[in-house]
């Protein structure tokens, strides 16, 4: 089921399946900025993660010498949350642990997603919960893809990210959604810039860190543009579909990152996981503003 949230300056759907964004309309302009998925493509809109980032080694892990499977991202996304609150401008989720979770995922969670509107941002806010009586293991991040070009006039090379604020990030190299040992310079112009290309993502998303936590999506001509942030996220992601000229580009903030293809399957020995103590929670919030 569909439920939409709006104020006097944008209109935003979202789904109870992964509590998903499914649309982003800019009223001034009457702009989609949010991709609306193509099987020739990515069929997703703006995916939440967990609890998992990323894919698994052959798909599963252990955890107190059981084995369990995952699929790419983690299950919230294929998971029919629950409409705790919702009001003209605001609503929340949640998606609680059950007898089809644990069988695949053996913690005692809660997560919270809550959508609020102020103005032409929209703030997501993210609380993980540990209800369980043993440490949690667990990844969370954002998937939202954006439609490119955004107007008339602007093809998807006019295109680029630009940071707030100059950092020395690091470009960690991925290949199908595993880290690699490659670590490379990020390819920023004048500190700040990433100039988009179909071509980048031939081997797959691109992933930064030590990065600023503020980027905007913007073309070297025309108007309008989104801007995110993140200020709790160690890693920013770009992708779309390898070696296509997708007319679209996912920008994401990822709290952790996917393990090396050659990662130890016993989840508590990965390094890329997060973690929580019986009764402790997480929260965060990202916010996307769009710009006229």
């Amino acid at each position: 089921m569909n439920y939409i949230i709006e104020n006097e300056a944008v209109r935003v759907t979202v789904a109870d399946m992964g509590a998903e964004l499914m649309s982003l309309v800019l009223k001034s302009n009457n702009t989609e900025y949010l991709w609306q998925g193509d099987e020739k493509y990515w069929t997703g809109r703006a995916t939440n993660l967990f609890p998992i980032c990323g894919r698994l080694t052959d798909g599963k892990y252990t955890y107190q010498g059981n084995e369990y499977e995952m699929v790419l991202h983690g299950f919230a996304k294929k998971s029919v949350f629950s409409v705790i609150e919702q009001k003209k401008d605001s609503i929340v989720f949640s998606l609680r642990a059950n007898e089809e979770t644990l069988k695949i995922y053996p913690f005692d969670f809660e997560l919270f997603i809550t959508y609020t509107l102020c103005e032409s941002t929209v703030r997501e806010s993210y609380r993980v919960i540990n209800h369980g009586l043993e440490r949690m293991y667990f990844a969370l991040g954002g998937h939202p893809g954006f439609n490119l070009p955004l107007e008339e006039g602007c093809s998807f090379e006019d295109y680029f990210v630009a940071f707030a604020q100059e950092k020395p990030a690091k470009e960690l190299v991925m290949e199908a959604c595993y880290m690699t040992e490659e670590t490379v310079p990020a390819r920023l112009k004048d500190g700040k810039v990433i100039e988009l290309t179909h071509s980048m993502f031939d081997k797959d998303a691109i992933f930064l860190q030590d990065m600023d936590t503020c980027v905007t999506l913007k073309a070297k001509k025309g108007q309008k543009s989104v801007t995110l942030r993140y200020p709790d996220m160690k890693y920013l992601g770009l992708w779309h579909k390898p070696k296509t000229a997708a007319p679209y580009v996912c920008i994401e903030p990822w709290q952790s990152l996917p393990g090396a293809e050659d990662d130890p399957q016993d989840w508590n020995q990965r390094a890329a996981a997060a973690c929580l103590a019986p009764g402790e929670e997480w929260s965060t919030t990202l916010s996307t503003t769009f710009n006229r």
